[in-house]
Protein backbone atom coordinates (compact mmCIF):
# COMPACT_ATOMS: atom_id res chain seq x y z
CA UNK A 1 0.00 0.00 0.00
CA UNK A 2 1.16 3.50 -0.85
CA UNK A 3 -1.08 6.10 0.83
CA UNK A 4 -1.08 9.70 -0.37
CA UNK A 5 -0.31 12.69 1.84
CA UNK A 6 -1.29 16.21 0.78
CA UNK A 7 0.51 18.91 2.74
CA UNK A 8 -1.91 21.83 3.19
CA UNK A 9 -1.17 23.18 6.67
CA UNK A 10 0.81 26.35 5.95
CA UNK A 11 -0.21 29.96 6.35
CA UNK A 12 0.02 30.76 2.61
CA UNK A 13 1.63 34.03 3.67
CA UNK A 14 2.98 34.90 0.22
CA UNK A 15 -0.44 34.26 -1.34
CA UNK A 16 -2.28 36.21 1.34
CA UNK A 17 -5.11 33.65 1.61
CA UNK A 18 -5.29 29.86 1.95
CA UNK A 19 -4.05 28.23 -1.23
CA UNK A 20 -6.12 25.13 -0.48
CA UNK A 21 -9.31 27.16 -1.04
CA UNK A 22 -8.31 28.91 -4.27
CA UNK A 23 -10.59 28.13 -7.23
CA UNK A 24 -8.90 26.30 -10.11
CA UNK A 25 -11.74 25.78 -12.60
CA UNK A 26 -14.66 23.38 -12.94
CA UNK A 27 -15.77 24.18 -9.39
CA UNK A 28 -12.55 22.74 -7.96
CA UNK A 29 -10.26 24.28 -5.41
CA UNK A 30 -6.53 23.59 -5.31
CA UNK A 31 -7.16 21.00 -2.60
CA UNK A 32 -10.11 19.23 -4.22
CA UNK A 33 -8.20 19.08 -7.53
CA UNK A 34 -5.13 17.51 -5.90
CA UNK A 35 -7.28 14.93 -4.11
CA UNK A 36 -9.22 14.11 -7.29
CA UNK A 37 -5.95 13.67 -9.20
CA UNK A 38 -4.58 11.24 -6.60
CA UNK A 39 -7.84 9.29 -6.56
CA UNK A 40 -7.88 9.15 -10.39
CA UNK A 41 -4.40 7.62 -10.20
CA UNK A 42 -5.74 4.86 -7.89
CA UNK A 43 -4.31 6.20 -4.62
CA UNK A 44 -6.89 4.64 -2.31
CA UNK A 45 -5.97 6.28 1.00
CA UNK A 46 -5.49 10.05 0.84
CA UNK A 47 -4.75 12.10 3.94
CA UNK A 48 -4.76 15.90 3.93
CA UNK A 49 -2.64 17.52 6.63
CA UNK A 50 -4.24 20.77 7.77
CA UNK A 51 -3.08 23.49 10.15
CA UNK A 52 -3.78 27.16 9.49
CA UNK A 53 -7.53 27.72 8.98
CA UNK A 54 -8.07 23.97 9.33
CA UNK A 55 -11.80 24.25 10.02
CA UNK A 56 -12.53 26.32 6.92
CA UNK A 57 -10.46 24.04 4.70
CA UNK A 58 -11.96 20.86 6.13
CA UNK A 59 -15.41 22.41 5.69
CA UNK A 60 -14.69 23.03 2.01
CA UNK A 61 -14.19 19.29 1.54
CA UNK A 62 -17.56 18.49 3.07
CA UNK A 63 -19.22 20.47 0.27
CA UNK A 64 -17.55 18.33 -2.40
CA UNK A 65 -17.56 14.68 -3.30
CA UNK A 66 -13.94 14.04 -2.33
CA UNK A 67 -12.65 10.99 -0.57
CA UNK A 68 -9.89 11.98 1.81
CA UNK A 69 -9.21 12.02 5.51
CA UNK A 70 -8.12 15.22 7.21
CA UNK A 71 -5.65 15.35 10.08
CA UNK A 72 -4.71 18.52 11.89
CA UNK A 73 -1.08 19.32 12.63
CA UNK A 74 -1.25 21.55 15.72
CA UNK A 75 2.48 22.29 15.26
CA UNK A 76 2.19 23.50 11.65
CA UNK A 77 4.08 26.71 12.48
CA UNK A 78 7.15 24.54 13.10
CA UNK A 79 7.42 24.00 9.36
CA UNK A 80 6.58 21.59 6.58
CA UNK A 81 8.50 18.71 8.16
CA UNK A 82 6.08 18.71 11.10
CA UNK A 83 3.19 18.27 8.66
CA UNK A 84 4.97 15.48 6.81
CA UNK A 85 5.54 13.68 10.12
CA UNK A 86 1.87 14.14 11.06
CA UNK A 87 0.85 12.71 7.70
CA UNK A 88 3.15 9.71 7.94
CA UNK A 89 1.86 8.95 11.44
CA UNK A 90 -1.73 9.16 10.13
CA UNK A 91 -1.18 6.62 7.33
CA UNK A 92 1.46 4.30 8.76
CA UNK A 93 0.19 0.80 9.45
CA UNK A 94 1.17 -2.77 8.55
CA UNK A 95 1.34 -3.20 4.79
CA UNK A 96 2.36 0.40 4.00
CA UNK A 97 5.55 0.21 1.94
CA UNK A 98 5.93 3.92 1.20
CA UNK A 99 4.06 7.23 1.10
CA UNK A 100 3.30 9.44 -1.87
CA UNK A 101 3.67 13.10 -0.87
CA UNK A 102 2.50 16.21 -2.66
CA UNK A 103 1.81 19.85 -1.91
CA UNK A 104 -1.48 21.70 -2.13
CA UNK A 105 0.23 24.43 -4.16
CA UNK A 106 1.00 21.99 -7.01
CA UNK A 107 -2.60 21.56 -8.23
CA UNK A 108 -1.95 20.94 -11.92
CA UNK A 109 0.02 17.70 -11.80
CA UNK A 110 -1.63 15.06 -13.95
CA UNK A 111 -2.93 11.67 -12.89
CA UNK A 112 -0.60 10.19 -15.54
CA UNK A 113 2.39 11.62 -13.68
CA UNK A 114 1.15 10.23 -10.38
CA UNK A 115 0.69 6.80 -12.00
CA UNK A 116 4.18 6.97 -13.55
CA UNK A 117 5.75 7.73 -10.15
CA UNK A 118 3.84 4.85 -8.54
CA UNK A 119 4.82 2.46 -11.34
CA UNK A 120 8.49 3.42 -11.07
CA UNK A 121 8.46 2.78 -7.33
CA UNK A 122 6.81 -0.61 -7.79
CA UNK A 123 9.31 -1.54 -10.52
CA UNK A 124 12.49 -0.39 -8.76
CA UNK A 125 11.82 -0.06 -5.02
CA UNK A 126 13.94 3.10 -5.10
CA UNK A 127 13.93 4.86 -1.73
CA UNK A 128 12.93 8.17 -3.36
CA UNK A 129 10.92 8.39 -6.58
CA UNK A 130 10.03 11.73 -8.14
CA UNK A 131 9.20 13.28 -11.48
CA UNK A 132 12.03 15.05 -13.27
CA UNK A 133 12.51 17.11 -16.37
CA UNK A 134 16.13 17.92 -17.05
CA UNK A 135 17.54 19.33 -13.81
CA UNK A 136 14.11 20.04 -12.32
CA UNK A 137 12.50 17.85 -9.63
CA UNK A 138 8.77 17.96 -9.04
CA UNK A 139 5.84 16.45 -7.19
CA UNK A 140 4.52 14.07 -6.13
CA UNK A 141 7.38 12.14 -4.63
CA UNK A 142 7.47 8.73 -3.00
CA UNK A 143 9.35 8.13 0.22
CA UNK A 144 10.04 4.50 1.05
CA UNK A 145 9.21 3.14 4.50
CA UNK A 146 12.93 2.59 5.14
CA UNK A 147 13.28 6.38 5.42
CA UNK A 148 10.44 7.00 7.89
CA UNK A 149 12.84 6.88 10.86
CA UNK A 150 15.11 9.44 9.21
CA UNK A 151 12.09 11.69 8.55
CA UNK A 152 11.01 11.45 12.20
CA UNK A 153 14.56 12.31 13.37
CA UNK A 154 15.24 15.08 10.83
CA UNK A 155 16.27 18.59 11.81
CA UNK A 156 13.11 20.74 11.62
CA UNK A 157 15.16 23.67 10.28
CA UNK A 158 16.43 21.60 7.35
CA UNK A 159 13.24 19.62 6.75
CA UNK A 160 13.08 16.53 4.58
CA UNK A 161 15.09 17.92 1.64
CA UNK A 162 18.48 16.60 2.84
CA UNK A 163 16.98 13.12 3.24
CA UNK A 164 15.41 13.26 -0.21
CA UNK A 165 18.65 14.47 -1.81
CA UNK A 166 20.78 11.88 0.01
CA UNK A 167 18.60 8.99 -1.17
CA UNK A 168 17.64 10.15 -4.67
CA UNK A 169 18.94 7.92 -7.45
CA UNK A 170 18.67 7.60 -11.21
CA UNK A 171 16.41 4.57 -10.66
CA UNK A 172 13.91 6.80 -8.88
CA UNK A 173 13.84 9.61 -11.43
CA UNK A 174 10.81 9.55 -13.73
CA UNK A 175 11.15 11.77 -16.78
CA UNK A 176 7.77 13.41 -17.42
CA UNK A 177 6.43 15.98 -19.84
CA UNK A 178 4.00 17.52 -17.35
CA UNK A 179 4.55 21.16 -16.46
CA UNK A 180 2.00 20.77 -13.66
CA UNK A 181 4.44 18.54 -11.75
CA UNK A 182 6.91 21.42 -11.50
CA UNK A 183 4.64 24.43 -11.13
CA UNK A 184 4.21 25.74 -7.57
CA UNK A 185 1.57 28.43 -7.22
CA UNK A 186 2.87 30.50 -4.30
CA UNK A 187 2.07 34.16 -5.00
CA UNK A 188 -0.84 36.21 -6.36
CA UNK A 189 1.23 36.68 -9.52
CA UNK A 190 1.64 32.90 -9.92
CA UNK A 191 -2.10 32.49 -9.44
CA UNK A 192 -2.93 35.24 -11.96
CA UNK A 193 -0.75 33.55 -14.59
CA UNK A 194 -2.54 30.27 -13.87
Amino acid sequence: MIPGIVLAAGRSSRMGRPKALLPVGDGDTFLSRVIATLRAAAVDDVVVVLGHEAEAIAGSLEDRDVQARAVVNADYDRGQLSSLIAGVHAVDRPGVSAVLVTLVDVPLVSADTVRAVLERYRATGALIVRPVRGPRHGHPLIIDRALFGAIFAADPAAGAKPIVRAHASPAGEVEVDDEGAFRDIDTPEDYASL
